[in-house]
């Protein structure tokens, strides 16, 4: 992951990886996956690139990427802090955890702390509802997160 690629290089590089994936069926969803795997985010001067490669409005392009909550419009954190905010969650205290987690970091959802150590965002479903409320802190999931272990995450992000 290269956050700091000079614009040229994006153009570039957005280029190369639509040349290499353009054939699949369904080519959009696969070429944004390997572009966020690249950079850390699905950069802005991507969009037209992949339009015009595709046959797609610019409008179809961001319509996808907007859509699904794991694509990034900016570089996340160092640490990328994800809460549950789905029903059974919800219902387990998520609301109050998620609230925590603002406070505790100084941030909304789909934030970056100012040191660029936490991205904080939400997630609807982690595959958990039965050990709700859970997280993910870096690609690991919690379950039954409490307050207590809501700020042990926290200062292991901040680290």
């Amino acid at each position: 992951m290269n956050i700091h690629q000079p614009r040229a290089d994006i153009a570039e590089t957005t280029l190369a990886i639509v040349e290499e994936l353009k054939r699949l069926e369904g080519p959009l969803l696969p070429i944004l996956h390997e572009l966020q795997e690249e950079f850390g985010y699905v950069p802005q001067e991507c969009l037209p690139v992949i339009a015009r490669e595709l046959n797609l409005s610019r409008a179809e392009v961001y319509g996808v990427m907007s859509f699904y909550h794991d694509f990034r419009e900016h570089p996340a954190g160092r640490h990328v802090l994800k809460l549950c905010r789905a029903e059974a969650c919800q219902s387990m205290g998520g609301d109050a955890l998620a609230e925590r987690a603002k406070r505790l970091l100084g941030i909304d959802f789909h934030q970056t702390t100012p040191d660029g150590a936490v991205t904080l965002e939400p997630v609807y479903c982690l595959g958990l509802c039965s050990c709700a409320p859970s997280a993910m802190l870096d690609g690991e999931v919690h379950a039954r997160v409490d307050a207590s272990d809501l700020e042990a995450l926290v200062q292991e992000a901040r680290r």
